[in-house]
């Protein structure tokens, strides 16, 4: 198979993984409000995927890094138990209210979401360690590297690590690029890569997913 060839069934293979998942009216109402804010939101494979990993995790307590509009926090939802918490930082007083708004609609119960208005640096650092089950890192890339250490930290034994455009917009393996979102997603890479506690895979999906399971 030619390199054209191979690059055309890979494109069309991540076209058919987003178009393959049908969202409904709660999660399509957030993706406008997401247009709307000019939230970035993950798509709907990237989701889906997420929903798969906190379901096969057992993920009972989640912290999200980036509400945004609570797309990605649906997801997350969908894939805990109905006892599950999750636990979800925005610095953007705006996305919190259009996420209380969307997990509203969506009927979440109050008690399953923490949203936590600060910047998620210091908020980070005050979660107890090793407490959570699935720490989900999105929001601003130049943030990376302290967003996984702190993940790192806060994660329990057999946690799930799952960082969202692990790719830096598919700019990461380009050897010439040395701008400095590019290089804080390699040094972010490169923290779990060298921690020998975690198992770690880069999934294709969406801008790319890093995710990494700990030791039990």
């Amino acid at each position: 198979m030619s390199d054209n060839t191979s690059t055309q069934t890979t494109a069309r293979l991540s076209a058919y993984a987003e178009t393959a998942i049908i969202e409904d009216d709660a999660l399509q109402a957030a993706r406008l409000r997401s247009e709307e804010l000019g939230a970035r939101a993950v798509s709907p494979a990237t989701g889906a995927l997420l929903s798969l990993l906190a379901r096969t995790a057992g993920a009972e307590h989640v912290v999200e890094i980036g509400t945004g509009v609570g797309v990605s926090g649906l997801w997350l939802l969908a894939g805990m138990p109905a006892t599950g918490v999750l636990t979800t930082i925005d610095p953007e007083s705006e996305h919190h209210r259009a996420a209380r708004e969307t997990f509203a609609e969506a009927q979440i119960a109050p008690g399953r979401t923490r949203l936590i208005n600060g910047v998620p640096r210091d908020v980070l650092t005050r979660l107890a360690d090793a407490s959570y089950d699935l720490v989900f890192v999105d929001g601003p890339a130049l943030s990376y590297p302290a967003f996984v250490t702190e993940a790192v930290r806060i994660l329990r034994p057999g946690g799930l690590l799952v960082v969202n455009n692990a790719s830096a917009d598919g700019t990461i393996d380009d050897r010439e690029s040395t701008d400095p979102r590019t290089l804080a997603a390699r040094e972010a890479a490169s923290i779990v890569a060298e921690d020998d506690r975690f198992l770690p895979a880069v999934i294709p999906v969406g801008t790319g997913l890093l995710a990494a399971a700990k030791a039990r």
